[in-house]
């Protein structure tokens, strides 16, 4: 194998592979990067046995062939090449050795034979289906943070991606829950979509898709099957199991009586519980929203540190209401919301609490209360 490639195309395909790698694994060909060159493509292929990316970019193939080469030192070295260097990699396969060169740079790499390299087994997809990135960025990053990180309660360590019934008809829904907070985002049902399973994405799977959802322009093409689910752009293909297990029945936990009603500043809220969170203890960092006509005070007591509180104007016109929350759960909530304002649907001091962006209803948020 023979190839000539432009480092930046290079280090973007190779920071796909590498992130994908596991750094601590036994077997040794999970740590490299399947290279395969062939006409005038050149093809990264990473996987950790539970997701596989694949990426393919254009070179300029003088002989092709196919080799395993480390990801993260192969992403080390393209990293520190210079700007607008041309990278040619060529193999020795007697040698068993990858060199890279780009100007009076000159690296020998050790690889391992293709054939050790384990290929994800292709899935018999029950839906396929197009979405715009855009629509699949919002339901992934509106809900992520919300992903339990409990190891134990394995089938909340994703985000559950399904068909539901909303207000006015089917919509694409991702809901994650870690048992204190709660996203729910709806939009709409692209077609093709309404045979698609339920499936649980896993957190690392939502972080690796990140990626490929960032040109507005792009239209995602997503296969799912009960075991498997697919993403891909005309370059890249992300392949990743589901998490086998079944994701609660969230709808419980969505309270639907919550009648007191506060209208806040969404950026104007996450600053200040930012700034009266700075003397909570760490452990809880409980902050306390007093809640009269039009008036909210939120205050933090911590009797070894210090105390703090901050008025804010709001729109709120229902009886005085005391009650406490995680300022890390608030502030995660708070910065999902993209409109002015944030509407905060309130029934006791022990009750779940709503929130949405002002009348919007596709994107819900449910925290749970705490005691101050």
């Amino acid at each position: 194998m023979k190839i000539s490639i432009e480092r930046a195309t290079l280090l973007k395909a190779v920071g796909q592979a590498q992130s994908v790698v596991e750094r601590r694994n036994t077997i040794p060909i999970l740590a490299n990067v399947l290279i395969e060159a062939e006409g005038d493509t050149v093809s990264f292929r990473a996987t950790d046995l539970d997701i596989e990316v694949v990426d393919k970019v254009s070179a300029e193939v003088e002989r092709a062939g196919a080799t395993t080469v480390s990801a993260v030192m192969l992403h080390e070295i393209v990293r520190k090449l210079p700007e607008g260097a041309l990278v040619q990699i060529s193999e020795d396969a007697a040698a068993g050795r990858l060199t890279v060169q780009a100007g009076r740079s000159m690296f020998s790499l050790a690889t391992l034979p293709r054939e050790d390299f384990p290929i994800m087994a292709s899935s018999e997809y029950s839906a396929n289906f197009s979405a715009p990135a855009p629509l699949l960025r919002r339901l992934f990053d509106k809900s992520k943070f919300a992903i339990s990180t409990e190891e134990t309660r394995y089938y909340l360590n994703g985000v559950y991606m399904h068909v539901a019934q909303g207000e006015s008809g089917k919509v694409l829904r991702c809901v994650a829950t870690d048992g204190h907070r709660l996203a729910r985002i709806d939009a709409p049902l692209p077609d093709s979509a309404d045979d698609m399973p339920g499936v649980i994405v896993p957190r690392k799977t939502v972080g690796e898709l990140r990626k490929l959802l960032d040109d507005d322009g792009a239209q995602i093409a997503v296969s799912v099957s009960e075991t498997k689910l697919r993403f891909a752009t005309p370059t890249i293909t992300l392949t990743s199991k589901v998490i086998d297990g079944t994701f609660p029945d969230y709808s419980r936990v969505i309270p639907s009586g919550n009648n007191r009603r506060l209208e806040v500043d969404a950026s104007d809220f996450a600053k200040a519980v930012d700034r009266v969170a700075t003397v909570s203890s760490e452990r809880s960092r409980a902050v306390k929203l007093q809640i009269d006509e039009d008036r909210l005070v939120l205050s933090v007591n911590a009797p070894d540190a210090g105390a703090a509180e901050e008025e804010l104007a709001v729109a709120y016109g229902d009886e005085r209401l005391e009650i406490g929350f995680n300022a890390k759960y608030l502030l995660e909530i708070a910065s999902q919301v993209d409109r002015e304002n944030a509407v905060f649907l309130f029934n006791s001091a022990s009750d779940p609490t709503l929130m949405r962006e002002g009348n919007d209803t596709s994107a819900v948020y449910v925290v749970m209360p705490m005691r101050v």
